[in-house]
């Protein structure tokens, strides 16, 4: 039987294979998801990839919404997910509750570990973080830009030095082995994106679609959505 073909934002990858199972028990299909920056994966939708359901940002499914490649009425929000920053299991932790504390802890790093800075969206807005702070120049050569948050945080997992750090998504560390959450960027660099799923325009599969919808943003699914790093949103 031909799978439910899914693009999303890295973000949800963690709570999409919390359920899985439960919705291949409900449908009888397995899920093809591929998961990456939010801007890579919309371009694979307007490329005319597979696509039954896609999970990117609320801003995002607008666009897509409004372009006809997204269903209009489909669209339901996950939650809301933070940016923060991660170092490796057993590493001390910095603090990292002012501008000044983040900026020391960036500037003692070996190696700073993060998504794409063009296509994430919290690679972008580390860039812009690290511009704010004044030492985009001077940590220089120790950037170490990756596709999305996943492979980003696979190699802080691997980095050889227990002083390096990196920065995606809490949903994204969460469930990366090795490494470990530190907290949240502090208040002023605040970065919270609402994650929100629609089903495809085009999709060949769209009741499915609607299904794994109502399964990801469901009541039972409200504890999942919790300890992946997603907070409710406002309604």
């Amino acid at each position: 039987m031909t799978p439910l073909h899914l693009l999303s934002g890295g973000a949800a990858k963690g709570l999409v294979s919390a359920l899985q199972a439960r919705f291949l028990g409900k449908t009888g299909l397995a899920i093809e998801g591929s998961f990456n920056a939010v801007g890579m994966m919309r371009d694979q939708l307007l490329a005319g990839a597979p696509c039954d359901a896609v999970i990117l940002t609320d801003a995002l499914i607008t666009q897509l919404t409004e372009s006809g490649h997204v269903k209009p009425g489909s669209a339901w929000p996950l939650g809301i997910v933070k940016t923060g920053i991660a170092v490796k299991d057993g590493v001390a932790t910095p603090l990292l509750e002012s501008a000044t504390q983040l900026r020391q802890a960036l500037l003692a790093a070996s190696t700073v570990y993060f998504p794409d800075p063009v296509k994430a969206t919290a690679g972008i807005h580390f860039m812009n973080v690290l511009k704010q702070l004044g030492i985009e120049a001077e940590l220089g050569d120790r950037l170490r830009p990756y596709p999305n948050g996943a492979a980003a945080m696979q190699a802080l997992s691997q980095a050889g030095e227990p002083d390096a750090i990196g920065c995606t998504q809490v949903t994204e560390i969460i469930f990366a082995p090795g490494v470990q959450l530190v907290a949240a960027l502090p208040k002023e660099f605040e970065l919270a994106t609402v994650y929100t799923a629609a089903v495809c325009s085009r999709a060949t599969q769209p009741q499915a679609a609607a299904t794994l919808i109502e399964l990801l943003t469901s009541e039972e699914a409200a504890s999942l959505r919790s300890a992946g790093g997603f907070e409710p949103t406002a309604h």
